[in-house]
């Protein structure tokens, strides 16, 4: 079995990305032409990989991580649309120099270059360059680029649907990934992207979004954020709302990770949802990073809490490999091409 991390993000890149993007905001501020992206070395990428991700996945016992660049720093609400086209592409460009490095333990998935007010069509490019050049398996979809202020349509709204037609046509998964949060009242990691799972499953909840793209898949992050423990009122909204039930309306387009920082939290996510709905995901290096007192691991170490579970091998199977080689077909054929 073949341990896969859905949720991986490149939160340790090498110091001049970050200085890049410093530069090119203050240029933004100024009105002054964008800088160049920095040369970045094979030595500097490797050193921020390997005393990182690299060594907690061996430490930790994962095999392969599904990679996209840092979420918090998308900030899809900063600057205008060429400053995010010029950022994303750089952030993407450098999770292939990552996969390239060490192709047997990252596959990339990308950002988008969305910009609060801009057509999702206009990131159709970057995921196309993205899947057929870089050889990405997904992408990174943020339904709020406003960064806390909800000024997007819903998800189910049809001015998403070009971009819907084109993730099918690649035949491509997106996972529902908020950035930071620039309203005061949401904390970025421990309010807002809670939020954002939230509201992305109530929203495919009220809509038809499935009928009209049966073959569409998403992956809600963290957990699925609210919705597992209140899993009984989401039942109720749809008979309320005269949907069909969650497992037919929703659930066979939408999935949850396992980014749950605690053991009671994994258990129940995993007595309420299907385990075909459940990839293994940790997030790490992200969100959270310390130690439970409680415990004395980690809290991002996530594998201990599905470890301790008595899942059969068969949902095991499932969890740590079958349902991301199901949900992302590309990861899968990539590993076929390996004899894996």
């Amino acid at each position: 079995m073949k341990i896969i991390d859905c949720h991986g993000h490149y939160t340790t890149a090498p110091e001049p990305h970050q200085l890049f993007r410093e530069a090119q905001l203050e240029a933004f501020k100024k009105g002054e032409a964008l800088p160049e992206v920095p040369q970045i070395s094979d030595d500097q990428i490797r050193e921020s990989i390997e005393q990182n991700q690299m060594r907690l996945l061996k430490e930790r016992g994962a095999d392969m991580t599904i990679f996209s660049p840092r979420a918090s720093t998308m900030a899809h609400h900063v600057g205008d649309e060429a400053v995010s086209k010029q950022w994303t592409s750089a952030c993407n460009d450098l999770i292939k120099r990552v996969v390239d490095l060490y192709p047997e333990t990252f596959i990339g998935v990308c950002q988008l270059p969305q910009s609060p007010g801009v057509p999702i069509a206009n990131s159709i490019a970057e995921l196309e360059r993205c899947v057929n050049e870089l050889g990405f398996v997904g992408c990174n979809l943020n339904p709020d680029p406003s960064g806390g202020h909800w000024t997007s349509a819903p998800l189910t709204d049809k001015s998403w649907y070009p971009f819907y037609e084109k993730m099918v046509e690649l035949d491509v998964p997106a996972m529902v990934h908020v950035s930071g949060s620039c309203n005061h009242n949401f904390h970025a990691t421990g309010a807002h992207y809670i939020n954002a799972d939230t509201t992305a499953f109530m929203q495919f909840l009220q809509g038809d979004l499935f009928k009209d793209f049966p073959e569409l898949r998403f992956i809600i992050p963290h957990g699925g954020g609210a919705v597992p423990y209140h899993w009984g009122r989401y039942r109720g909204l749809a008979d309320m709302l005269k949907q069909p039930p969650l497992d037919e309306h929703v659930m066979k387009n939408v999935f949850f990770d396992t980014c749950v920082y605690h053991q009671p939290g994994i258990d129940l996510l995993f007595k309420v949802i299907d385990i075909d709905n459940i990839l293994f995901g940790s997030e790490m290096v992200g969100a959270v990073r310390g130690i439970d007192p409680q415990t004395g691991q980690y809290f991002d170490d996530t594998k201990r809490y599905l470890d301790a579970l008595p899942l059969s091998d068969e949902d095991r199977y499932k969890v740590f490999e079958g349902n991301a080689r199901r949900v992302y077909p590309r990861l899968d054929a990539s590993l076929k091409e390996r004899g894996e």
